[in-house]
Formats: structure tokens, sequence, C-alpha cells
């Protein structure tokens, strides 16, 4: 059963090191990234499912590794030779910082790929939903990338309400809504996120207001839609954390 989930993007840049002088650029996100990751340890899962988009669907172990050399920084993530793709190395890094693997009894990775079917995409939910025990899940996922004139996609017009209805739906866990995502216009508006998102959606399993969502973060430094969010059974909202959207402040 799924009984806490964190939204999170997964650019390179996430990375300090990565980023070089700009690396203060994404502190807020940054911060919101751990604050959501935090809340699944909260959650005291038995395991945590990172879910993460790729060229092809895949699975793979606890320990196993990834690395950012393809972009260009020599940073390595698990032991062993790197397999994991992009949003899933982004989605370790994410965890190992937090010093959070040996807190729980499991971690795996799962890919989802990018032009997956939602009935692909509800199936993967639901074995991640029916693993066993209390799941968290870690799910790596961008918006659209055709929101600026300077945005890989260059930009749609339709992009920034397609992003507003994401940041809508991930921040109030409305699982109807995520489940229904067009998978040709989530590629027309460059939108790699979608099949996790609906993943994500398949995994609650519960009616709408099972869970209940935090947006901590919305924003498109680099022309591309990134969210932060957490869902978890009744507060969200610990004392001592505020929330950061947009021009968004440490929280």
């Amino acid at each position: 059963m799924l009984v806490a989930a964190a939204v999170c993007p997964h650019p390179p840049l996430i990375v300090p090191e990565f980023a070089g002088s700009a690396a203060s650029e994404l502190d807020p996100l940054r911060t919101a990234c751990a604050s959501a990751v935090r809340s699944l340890v909260r959650s005291e899962p038995d395991q945590i499912v990172v879910l993460g988009g790729a060229a092809e669907s895949a699975s793979f172990p606890g320990d196993a590794a990834g690395t950012l050399r393809p972009w260009g920084l020599d940073v390595h993530v698990g032991p062993g030779e790197p397999v994991l793709p992009l949003s899933l190395t982004i989605g370790r890094w994410l965890l190992d910082r937090g010093a959070l693997p040996e807190l729980v009894t499991t971690v795996r990775f799962e890919a989802i790929a990018f032009d997956a079917s939602s009935e692909e995409c509800e199936a993967l939910g639901r074995r991640i939903s029916h693993a066993g025990g209390r799941v968290a899940v870690l799910a790596m996922g961008d918006g659209s990338a055709r929101l600026t004139e300077k945005s890989p996609g260059y930009l749609h017009p339709a992009a920034a309400r397609y992003d507003a209805m994401l940041a809508d739906a991930l921040g109030n866990a409305r699982t109807s809504r995520l489940a229904a995502l067009d998978r040709v216009e989530a590629e027309e508006l460059w939108a790699a996120g979608r099949a996790v998102f609906q993943v994500l959606a398949a995994a609650a399993e519960r009616e709408e207001g099972g869970l209940r969502g935090e947006l901590l973060y919305q924003d498109a430094p680099y022309g591309v839609g990134y969210f932060v969010a957490r869902w978890c059974a009744g507060e969200t909202r610990p004392a001592g954390e505020s929330r950061s959207v947009g021009e968004s402040r440490p929280a």
C-alpha cells in the first residue's frame, strides 16, 4: 500500500558540482527536494521505490548505480557499473544525500518508458502498490520543456496552462487528473514526467482525498517546469517547515 510519495525533477544541475558557480540558483529547489524526501522517512515505509522516466521500461535492484558522466560530470552514485537512467540517477543522489537507504528495509528502482501507454503506467503503479507492506515512492518527473522562447522545445502557447494543471494535480494529490494525462498532448508539450505521474496515480489506488498533497516548489528556471510535492496521510506540513513556490526561498 502506498503510504507516502515525493515528486522531484531530475535536472543534472541539481547536483551542485555540476552547476558550478551557478549552483546557488537552484538552492530553493534542493531545499524543497530534501524536505520532500524526508517526508518519505517520516511515513515509516517498509520500502522506497524510486520511479523515473527513461527510453525503456526496466527494473533495477537497490544497489544499482548511476553516473552523470554522459552529461559532462564524473559523479557516480551507487556501487558497481552505472546502469540507471538520468532520472533514477538523480533520484539515487537525492536518497544518498539524505542518508535514507539504511532507514528502510528495501530500496528499488523502476524506470517507465517516456512513451508508455496509460495501461502500462497503470499496471506498473498497481505492481508498486501491491509490493507488500508500506510503500513510499520517490517519483522523478519534469513538466513542459516549452514554457519560454529559450526552452529546449521553444515556446508553446499551451505549455503554461498545462504546467499549472500539473502543479494543481501534484500539489493536491488529484490522482484522477494525473491518471487522465494524454500521451499525445504530453509529447507535443515535451512534458517528460507524464508517464511517471500516471504510474504514481495508479500506485495511490485510493479514492480522491485518500492522500493529502502539498506543493513545495514550482518554477521553470531554465525553461522547463519543475515541481516538488509530497503526498502523505494526515497532516502534510510539519511544524517549522514553510511552503516554497515560484520565486521561492528555502523552507
